[in-house]
């Protein structure tokens, strides 16, 4: 009798402690049901549609130096690169009538200078060096006729040159196309620095459209499905589809309308898996800024 008592007590115990691990296990497959997902922030505001314009930076002005008597340079007082104020001695030639010195008439720095002391020069020869002024640097562009409007004379519009931003100041605005059919623009950017190089591509972002007081969320949060589209919003832990209609969207920000309201945070990393309801751990969370 002692003998069956004590194994149906084994029995008894192997099967709580059966049931405590499957109550485990139950558990843990409940918390590694809850998706991870990162969020940001929805905002209120307005949505810029920008217009992207490209063009070439060269210098704002450029001074040939030029003889007006063949002759001998014996004299060389610049070198490529280097900076001139007006009136400064550049070259002294000598020529049949004596000696001529040639004076800078404008400031700015030395470029394309090929000529040596010891060689000659003539007005047939071209220019003997180019005084170029690098600041500001003058960004060429050339646009279609109904973006014309969008281009005013003294406005400012950001410049990417070189993956750094920059802002640029609208100066000319043509009136007649060119041979193209496109409208002539120039544009001006400080170069204090001397970071911008002569023929680089430069793109200017001009707004083309403004979309007022929407909500406005990172664009990888709106999902479109068969001719609808949604978001994933966070509440009480859980992902609550929510139907929504694109009003504008670009490649970082997008407006909507719809269930969502400014502060919600909507779900950008983890969409994949998700579905209505679905249980959801929030590893990042952030603004939409």
């Amino acid at each position: 009798m002692r003998k069956l008592f004590l194994t149906a007590a084994a029995i008894l115990l192997i099967s709580v402690l059966a049931a405590c691990s499957q109550n485990e296990d139950d558990n843990a497959e409940q918390e590694e049901q809850a998706t991870a997902v990162e969020t940001a922030e929805a905002t209120n505001g307005d949505l810029v549609i920008e217009k992207s314009l490209y063009g070439r930076t060269e210098p704002s002005s450029t001074t040939p130096v030029a003889v007006q008597s063949a002759g001998e340079i014996t004299e060389l007082e610049v070198e490529n690169g280097d900076t001139v104020e007006e009136d400064d001695h550049l070259a002294t030639i000598q020529t049949a009538a004596g000696n001529k010195n040639i004076y800078a008439r404008e400031a700015g720095e030395i470029a394309q200078l090929t000529a040596e002391e010891g060689s000659m020069a003539s007005p047939d020869s071209g220019p003997l060096m180019v005084i170029a002024d690098f600041d500001p640097m003058t960004i060429n562009l050339t646009v279609a006729a109904e973006t014309l409007d969008l281009l005013k004379t003294g406005d400012t519009y950001p410049v990417m040159i070189d993956d750094q931003e920059y802002e640029a100041e609208v100066i000319s605005v043509g009136t007649m196309p060119d041979d193209t059919g496109l409208y002539p623009v120039e544009a001006e950017i400080g170069n204090e620095e001397g970071n911008i190089k002569t023929g680089v591509v430069a793109s200017m972002n001009v707004p083309e459209n403004r979309v007022k007081d929407s909500i406005i969320l990172p664009t990888e949060a709106v999902v479109t499905e068969s001719g609808e589209s949604f978001v994933y919003v966070v509440k009480d832990n859980q992902a609550v589809k929510t139907n929504v209609t694109i009003k504008e969207s670009q490649s970082e920000k997008t407006a909507v309308e719809g269930d969502v309201a400014e502060g919600d945070q909507v779900v950008v990393n983890g969409l994949l898996t998700l579905s209505d309801g679905k249980e959801v751990n929030v590893i990042e969370e952030g603004d939409n800024s």
